[in-house]
């Protein structure tokens, strides 16, 4: 068992450098493992190179088997530190980056300190990850981008939203006052890595919402550099509201169109039915958990 899951690591990280690293081990006594584990079975496992270290077809099936297997068994063993006097264990998310900071940050300062065994690793990322695929114990998203099969927690209110743009911006294009206006001005975006196409720019007035992408001469995969390009005059931005208002009331940044904004869906945490046995997951649940 202990073989098949040293395996499970060199595949997953593709690589056995990272792998010995995350093993705690040397790099020969790794490949003596792999190398046993094969003889043993009688298959080759990993197609290598001087370069790089990759599963093969046989190893994708062996892998596909072993790591709910030993997510499942890391479950059980998290489970048991209810018998201990503090929750202990590593819990992964995958979020996007206005949540990460905004709801996760706060939330998990209040638990952390005094929770030494716990350890929270957040990793950022706008596409639509398979939290199960990819090893995340849950991952957070707004509402409407949760899968239905898995169980969510609300984490978060509505987030309301801000068109943006730098007064110097504004003194050389006019502030747009509906949505046809934007398509004259250069709007800065944010691709979406799951379908690579622009994010949609949600609008509504007296119930009337459109949605719509826009093009620009600047695009990003992350709110912060969309930020600093507004700030910088580059053209006008659509960013959660509580990221900019300490810039709105210092005047570095200018709201437009503030009677066509529209909130964000709530955040939500999730994740699959099995992954909530553990001590440690179910106090940081606790704690990002939204109450009005």
């Amino acid at each position: 068992m202990a073989d098949l899951a040293a395996f499970a690591v060199v595949a997953e990280e593709q690589s056995f450098t990272r792998a010995s690293k995350r093993l705690g081990m040397s790099q020969s006594a790794l490949s003596q493992i792999v190398r046993r584990l094969e003889e043993r079975l009688g298959l080759r496992l990993l197609a290598r190179t001087t370069r790089s270290v990759a599963p093969t077809q046989v190893g994708e099936q062996l892998l596909s088997t072993l790591t709910p297997m030993l997510r499942d068994l890391d479950a059980s063993i998290e489970a048991l530190s209810e018998t201990k006097e503090k929750p202990a264990g590593t819990i992964r998310i995958t979020s996007v980056e206005h949540a990460a900071r905004q709801f996760l940050i706060p939330a998990l300062a209040k638990i952390l300190p005094d929770n030494p065994d716990i350890k929270v690793e957040i990793e950022v990322d706008y596409g639509l990850k398979d939290i199960i695929a990819s090893h995340f114990d849950a991952g957070v998203r707004i509402g409407e981008q949760v899968e239905k099969d898995m169980i969510a927690v609300r984490i978060s209110p509505p987030v309301p939203m801000a068109i943006v743009a730098s007064p110097a911006y504004f003194a050389l294009n006019p502030a747009p006052s509906t949505p046809r206006e934007l398509s004259r001005h250069v709007c800065l975006n944010l691709r979406m890595p799951t379908s690579g196409t622009f994010y949609e720019w949600r609008l509504s007035k007296d119930g009337k919402a459109v949605h719509v992408r826009l093009d620009g001469q600047l695009a990003f995969n992350a709110l912060g550099p969309i930020r600093d390009a507004a700030l910088a005059g580059l053209g006008i931005a659509n960013l959660p509201l509580d990221q900019v208002a300490e810039l709105l009331a210092a005047g570095r940044l200018q709201r437009a169109m503030t009677d066509w904004s529209e909130d964000l869906p709530p955040y939500y945490l999730y994740y699959p039915h099995r992954r909530h046995g553990s001590a440690a997951f179910r106090l940081v649940i606790d704690a990002l958990r939204w109450r009005d």
